[in-house]
C-alpha cells in the first residue's frame, strides 16, 4: 500500500517486549512528536486506528508479525525492516530505544529500500506452521532425554544396545540396573510418550499437506524430500509468486556465500544463513540424504557428488549446502510450473547433445589411404 508522503507523517517504532519508542517526522523531517507506547493491540488500535494515513516503519521481531497486521487494517503504510540490514543501527556507539526509533523514521522517510522491506506470511500459514515447530521441539526434548539415559548408564559401568528412539523406551527398560530404575523408568515413560506425540504430529501433517496443501505432493516427487520439507516449504515461502525467480529462493533461505570483493580481491567466504533456519536445516538433511548412501540417481546427486569428490570434509560440506541451494531452487520451480519431476533431465539433454555431436559424418582413412566417410555411434 503506497501513499503520497509530500504531506504525511513518517514514523519509526523501536518495538520492545513491554513497551515501544516511537518517533514521528514531518515531511521536512523535523520531529514532531516522540515518546513510549505499550506493546498491546489496545495501545497500538487507540494510538492509530483513527489517524490519518501515514508510513510506519518497524523492525522486524516477535511482536512485528501482528503490528504491522493491525497497522495495515488501519489503512498505513507499514515497512518491515530487516535487522539483519541496520548496520547504521545496530553498530551505532549511541545505542537506544529512542535512537533506533529516529533512524528508523528518518530512513524509511528517505528511501524505504535501505530497511530492505521484509513481508510477514499470512496469519495461517503462520499458524500451521507452529505444528511443525512443536513437532521438532518434541523430537529435540525426546533426543535429550534418550542421550541422559544413555550417558547415566555408562557412568555405571553398563551400555545400552543401539537403537532408534521409537523403540528405545521398551528396549532400554528390560537393561536399566537395578539401582537406577527409580530414576531412569520415569525418564523412559517419558521418552514413550513422546514417542506417540511425535507420531500423532506426522499423521497430521500428512493429513495438512494432502487436503489443505495439495502443492505439496508436487513437491515430494523429489526422492529425499518428505512431508515435514514439503509442507515447511509451502508454509515458509508462503507465496511462490513473490519471487521474481526460482534463482532468488536460495539467497532468501541464507544459502547463498556471503560476499565481500573488492577489486582484484574476492575470498570465498560462508553462506549469510539469512532467512528461517528450521527450512534451512530441513533442506540440508535432505541434501545429506541425496549425496549419501541411500539416495537415488539424479541429476542434484551427481552434482554432489562430483563436488563432493574434489576434497576431504570441506569440499562434502560445501557440497551439501550447494546441493540445497539448487535443492530450493528446483521445488520453487516446481510449485510454479507443476511440472512433472525428472530425476535426471540435465543429465538426459546432455547425452543427447553428445549423440547429435556425434552423429555427424566423420572422415577418416582406410587402409588404402582412401578417404571414406562413416558414421559414429
Amino acid at each position: 500500500m503506497k501513499h503520497d508522503t509530500e504531506n504525511e507523517m513518517t514514523i519509526g517504532i523501536d518495538l520492545g517486549d513491554q513497551h515501544g519508542h516511537f518517533c514521528a517526522l514531518d515531511n521536512t523531517g523535523e520531529i514532531l512528536e516522540e515518546g513510549r507506547l505499550k506493546t498491546s493491540k489496545a495501545a497500538f488500535e487507540q494510538r492509530f486506528k483513527t489517524a490519518s494515513p501515514m508510513r510506519i516503519a518497524i523492525e522486524a521481531s516477535t511482536h512485528s508479525p501482528w503490528v504491522s497486521s493491525l497497522l495495515k487494517e488501519a489503512g498505513h503504510e507499514v515497512i518491515v525492516a530487516n535487522p539483519r540490514k541496520l548496520r547504521m543501527i545496530f553498530q551505532s556507539d549511541c545505542k537506544n530505544d529512542r535512537f533506533d526509533a529516529s533512524q528508523l523514521a528518518r530512513v524509511a522517510r528517505l528511501d524505504p529500500k535501505l530497511l530492505y522491506p521484509v513481508e510477514h506470511r499470512r496469519h495461517q500459514a503462520r499458524v500451521d506452521q507452529e505444528i511443525i515447530k512443536v513437532r521438532d521441539s518434541m523430537v529435540r526434548a525426546r533426543t535429550r532425554l534418550v542421550n541422559h539415559v544413555r550417558s547415566t548408564i555408562k557412568s555405571f559401568g553398563g551400555r545400552l544396545v543401539g537403537c532408534g528412539p521409537t523403540t528405545f523406551g521398551r528396549r532400554a527398560a528390560r537393561q536399566v540396573p537395578r539401582q537406577l530404575r527409580s530414576a531412569l523408568i520415569p525418564i523412559l515413560r517419558m521418552i514413550e510418550h513422546h514417542n506417540a506425540s511425535v507420531k500423532k504430529f506426522d499423521r497430521l501433517i500428512e493429513s495438512m499437506g494432502r487436503e489443505q496443501y495439495p502443492e505439496t505432493t508436487i513437491l515430494r516427487q523429489v526422492n529425499g524430500v518428505g512431508a515435514i520439507t514439503a509442507l515447511s516449504f509451502v508454509l515458509t515461502l508462503d507465496d511462490p509468486t513473490r519471487f521474481k525467480n526460482s534463482r532468488s529462493v536460495g539467497a532468501f533461505l541464507g544459502l547463498r556465500p556471503k560476499q565481500d570483493q573488492s577489486g582484484e580481491r574476492n575470498p570465498e567466504l560462508r553462506i549469510t544463513k539469512a532467512g528461517n533456519r528450521d527450512l534451512r536445516r530441513l533442506l540440508v538433511q535432505c541434501a545429506q540424504y541425496m549425496i549419501g548412501p541411500f539416495g537415488t540417481d539424479s541429476d542434484l546427486r551427481r552434482f554432489g557428488q562430483a563436488m563432493a569428490a574434489r576434497g576431504g570434509k570441506v569440499a562434502k560440506r560445501r557440497a551439501v549446502v550447494a546441493v540445497a541451494r539448487k535443492l530450493s531452487v528446483l521445488l520453487h520451480r516446481l510449485w510454479v510450473t507443476g511440472e512433472v519431476y525428472e530425476p535426471l533431465r540435465t543429465a538426459k539433454r546432455s547425452e543427447a547433445k553428445r549423440r547429435v555431436g556425434t552423429s555427424k559424418q566423420v572422415p577418416v582413412l582406410d587402409k588404402d589411404a582412401a578417404l571414406v566417410s562413416v558414421t559414429a555411434d
